[in-house]
């Protein structure tokens, strides 16, 4: 990965990536429109892991354009930021979110507020979006 950050900075960075629940994805519309969506995510093994319901523009465009970027809100007004740029791809064949215990206990609760089971959210955003980190920026 180009631009990695010094080991203090780039463990913090991960510790961030564990910890938040809200990440913003950018991805690229085909007319070359940037469009950010909040999403839930998980780091696992290298990567970030976003689910989406199988009809949204963010899926379209990760098909048509696999260049991303994933940021996590500032902390202290400006400052802590944690900026990544990556290689994302639809795998089909990813386990769901309902079969990662980790991602389900980071969000159990939040799945409970959507009247939704662990199984029940899988059915629905079913589309696994791996995003393999190339760049990350630390500040």
């Amino acid at each position: 990965m180009r631009g990695v950050p010094a080991p203090p900075k780039r463990s913090h960075a991960e510790e961030r990536l564990r910890d938040e629940k809200i990440a913003w994805l950018t991805t690229v519309r085909r007319d070359g429109q940037p469009q950010s969506s909040p999403v839930w995510f998980l780091l696992r093994d290298g990567e970030i892991v976003v689910y989406s319901r199988p009809t949204t523009q963010k899926v379209r465009n990760v098909r048509a354009n696999s260049r991303v970027a994933v940021h996590l809100r500032d902390v202290d007004d400006g400052s802590d930021i944690v900026s990544i740029e990556g290689e994302a791809v639809i795998d089909e064949g990813y386990p769901s979110a309902a079969a990662i215990p980790a991602y389900v206990k980071k969000y159990d609760a939040m799945i409970a507020d959507l009247r939704m089971d662990p199984a029940s959210f899988a059915q629905s955003y079913s589309v696994p979006i791996r995003i393999r980190p190339t760049r990350m920026r630390v500040e």
